[in-house]
């Protein structure tokens, strides 16, 4: 790129072009449609009408009936895709309901395809909202390890009774004694990467027999994406993609969301399977990793904490790229606007303008809805 010396003030004005809107807009480097937003909508099994989740202000566990409504909605507004997590009333040590049949997921992928055709339809791939223990995968015995416990909020404990499941505090998991927030628990189980494979390749199946348009692993195991490919391959869906939870950090931002599925761990963390907050090498190498494996689009998450990572990734791979807002980028925003500390709605456009200008194709946001009505 070769820069034009500028001869200065005044023969140079910047704000000649930010005189009006119609100027602004019309030498804008980034912009956004409603078709580059993605909506995450929770889907609890068995639920009569939708429940608001109070750590996550306009957002609620939908029922079939008004995850129907809500697809009809996102469709006539032009938003991309539809990204279903389910809630079911049943969970087990293996996470036995996420590649059932009747699932609560497949039966929101029927339920979405029949409402809204033209909506594109990704399912989330992952157990931690189907097992009893929290964890992405299948625990194993092993080492005995040492690993922090750090408290819930109230309110996320709060969201995390309502979603049909405690968070743990002070419960007794088998094997592994009472647990108490804020002490350090020796553990003898661990989550077995191989054995979990098999659980998230046997899910992603059920989902594209269910009718998804696009799968998305997301327990960060090692290996997920080739397995997952190679089993929608064996089984006549090739041309069914795969969005790869790529570089998915251990943050603090996920809280709201842990709450709103019941899914926090019930001891320990997931340090030692998501990426640790302060590198971006290994996020380029997790990326090129899946894209070796099949992946069709890659992700950050979460995403606004991590835009340099959005950056480097682009920069360095050409790939289709998304980011995630998550429930703590989104909760802080909803927070703050209900406060009048600032405007909401130009908060949430700024931010996807800036996750855009980073070099992400793809925005998977709560506030789609209300960002499409926006444009």
């Amino acid at each position: 790129m070769t820069l034009i010396k500028s001869k200065g003030w005044p023969a140079t004005r910047l704000r000649r072009l930010r005189a009006t809107p119609q100027l602004r807009a019309l030498v804008r480097e980034s912009n956004f449609t409603a078709a580059q937003l993605i909506l995450p909508c929770f889907v609890k099994e068995a639920a009569k009408k939708p429940e608001p989740i109070s750590s996550m202000p306009g957002v609620v566990r939908h029922s079939l009936k008004s995850l129907a409504e809500e697809a009809k909605q996102a469709e006539k507004l032009g938003i991309g895709a539809i990204l279903l997590f389910g809630i079911p009333s049943k969970k087990d040590a293996h996470g036995s309901q996420a590649d059932e049949e009747s699932g609560v997921v497949q039966e929101a992928v029927r339920t979405v395809k029949r409402a809204a055709p033209k909506l594109a339809v990704i399912t989330d791939v992952c157990l931690c909202e189907y097992t009893n223990h929290g964890h992405c995968g299948i625990l194993t015995s092993g080492k005995q390890r040492v690993l922090p416990l750090s408290p819930p909020t109230p309110t996320v404990l709060a969201d995390a009774a309502r979603s049909g499941k405690a968070s743990g505090c002070g419960k007794r998991m088998p094997h592994h004694g009472p647990l108490a927030f804020g002490s350090r628990h020796p553990l003898t189980s661990y989550v077995d990467n191989d054995s979990t494979l098999k659980r998230l390749a046997a899910v992603a199946l059920s989902h594209a027999k269910a009718g998804a348009d696009m799968v998305a692993p997301s327990a960060m195991m090692d290996g997920q994406v080739r397995i997952i490919r190679r089993m929608l391959d064996e089984n006549g869906y090739e041309s069914l993609p795969i969005l790869a939870y790529a570089a998915k950090y251990s943050s603090a931002f996920y809280g709201p969301f842990r709450g709103a599925v019941g899914s926090a761990p019930q001891f320990g963390d997931r340090a030692a399977y998501q990426m640790d907050p302060h590198n971006v090498d290994e996020a380029l190498r997790e990326v090129a990793l899946d894209i070796e494996e099949g992946a069709d689009i890659v992700m950050v998450k979460p995403g606004y904490a991590y835009l340099d990572v959005v950056r480097v990734i682009k920069e360095r791979f050409h790939w289709p790229l998304a980011i995630y807002q998550v429930s703590g980028e989104y909760a802080m925003v909803k927070a703050a606007a209900a406060r009048g500390w600032l405007d909401g709605d130009r908060a949430f456009k700024e931010l996807v303008a800036s996750a855009r200008r980073a070099g992400a194709d793809l925005v998977i946001t709560y506030e789609a809805v209300s960002l499409a009505k926006q444009l």
